[in-house]
């Protein structure tokens, strides 16, 4: 099963069908925002390359679906859930469109970009397969995929698991054979073996002006804590090592329970997430005060010590104008508290340059304050209108080649200061989680620092006869540079 990656890339080169396309464009609006650099890593070392965990021969008779899942790790885990409830009942997962009775599209919907590499996985789908099954933020506009597209099967929204079930049954009715159709315990994944993304939440109740994520996926509702642990159980003991925990704002999970016993529910899945022996990363954190009870638990090693949050802007005037918390002095303090109570923390977080409105003054505050904040991984985007947002109707848009060049500026301060911190790891031993070892014995790992894709990479070149794919293993680093350490085992 083949694995593509990036805006523009050749998604199947119709040598694989099980695929998922994570979109730059897109995820600025769920808060993970990826590196500008990362677009130069090898295909290989993507997490998204990973072959699903089911057998690629399927049984004589079998009903087969295909599926091309498109976005960010939410819609990773949503494509994941999907096939295992089909797995469970009987369907094959195909590698390519001609083994498939029909494929299933997961789609992203937020920016126009991302809406139209939509409508071309849809439209590659149809002509190499025919039977098309549409999910996903896009699924949460019927009319506009069946207008470009009246050939497509069905049209679900976000998380609609029955309907899309529905429509896979009314299209392929299931033949399942209760002595041969075995399920993996961990479900169907769709990344390697040793991580997993672990969704607690759908939703969110913030109203940024830029984001349409409440209109397309609803207000907050949060997972029970009890079937949170219970999947993560069932994945490490599975095998796997690191659980990615996601959703739309993760800090305020459990907060939408209005007979709750405490006041901010993260706390205690966090613990409880870390007792289980796994490397817990915590994504989409907004910065709510509650957050520096998170960060005591990072210093004990319960959790790692590392915090993606969605600063977006630094400029308390386009803060206000995003519809988003501007109080940015409080939020230096607060990383300052973060940094005091776990000096090993490593913040990530994503910016919007060219906003409308967004002055020459406001952008050079922006940098000013990245310079004092010192965050450790930086994604940043250029503004783009996104269908629905309030964001539109805001006067005074900034021009593109403005926009462009401010990326640009932004993207140099944000480089340096990577460079300098991977500068100052030269001599640590750390501890690094392996990812991939080539034919070349290469051994491609992350640190506590680096999450899958979106941060950087530290390679080992020697002595990794003895490493295994998923192992936890300590090693002295001996090189850097600008986003990427190397190291030897210690």
């Amino acid at each position: 099963m083949v694995y593509s990656l990036l805006k523009g890339a050749n998604r199947l080169g119709h040598t694989g069908v099980l695929t998922f396309l994570a979109t730059q464009d897109c995820c600025i609006f769920c808060g993970l925002g990826y590196m500008h650099r990362m677009s130069q890593n090898p295909p290989e070392l993507r997490p998204d390359l990973a072959r699903a965990r089911v057998s690629e021969t399927p049984r004589p008779g079998q009903p087969t679906i295909g599926m091309v899942s498109l976005g960010c790790p939410k819609a990773l885990v949503d494509s994941e859930r999907i096939l295992t409830r089909l797995r469970a009942e009987g369907y094959g997962v195909s590698a390519d469109y001609s083994g498939s009775d029909a494929v299933i599209v997961n789609t992203c919907g937020f920016l126009d970009s991302a809406k139209a590499e939509s409508l071309d996985a849809i439209g590659e789908a149809i002509a190499e397969n025919g039977k098309v099954i549409v999910t996903g933020c896009l699924g949460a506009e019927p009319e506009y995929i069946s207008g470009v597209h009246p050939k497509v099967l069905a049209v679900t929204g976000p998380h609609q698991y029955e309907q899309v079930l529905d429509a896979v049954h009314n299209a392929v009715p299931p033949d399942p054979d209760p002595f041969v159709d075995l399920l993996p315990a961990a479900g169907v994944k769709l990344t390697p073996r040793h991580f997993s993304y672990l969704k607690i939440s759908e939703g969110c109740n913030h109203t940024c002006k830029f984001c349409i994520i409440p209109d397309m996926r609803g207000k907050l509702a949060s997972r029970p804590a009890r079937a949170v642990l219970r999947e993560a159980e069932k994945l490490v003991d599975a095998g796997v090592n690191e659980l990615l925990v996601i959703s739309q704002d993760t800090s305020a999970y459990g907060t939408d329970w209005k007979d709750r016993d405490e006041k901010f529910p993260i706390l205690s899945l966090a613990r409880d997430l870390g007792s289980l022996g796994a490397w817990v990363r915590m994504h989409y954190v907004y910065p709510y005060p509650h957050v520096r009870e998170l960060v005591p638990l990072m210093a004990e090693g319960l959790i790692l010590p590392y915090l993606d949050i969605p600063f977006q802007h630094a400029h308390p005037d386009v803060l206000k104008r995003m519809a988003r918390p501007a109080a940015t002095s409080r939020t230096l303090e607060e990383i300052r508290a973060w940094r005091d109570a776990c000096p090993d923390i490593t913040l990530r977080s994503t910016f919007i340059v060219g906003y409308p409105g967004e002055t020459e003054e406001e952008f050079q505050h922006l940098l000013d304050w990245l310079d004092e904040a010192q965050l450790d991984r930086v994604g940043c985007f250029q503004y783009e209108n996104v269908e629905g947002a309030r964001s539109n109707d805001l006067p005074n848009h900034v021009p593109d080649e403005v926009k462009a060049e401010r990326w640009a500026r932004f993207m140099e301060k944000s480089q340096a200061i990577s460079e300098a911190k991977l500068a100052a790891k030269v001599g640590q031993k750390i501890d690094v989680i392996i990812d991939d070892i080539d034919d070349d014995g290469i051994a491609t790992c992350r640190t506590k620092g680096d999450a899958p894709e979106i941060d950087g990479n530290l390679f080992i070149d020697e002595n990794t006869e003895a490493l295994t794919q998923g192992q936890i293993v300590t090693i002295t680093v001996d090189e850097a540079s600008d986003y990427d350490l190397w190291g030897a085992v210690s």
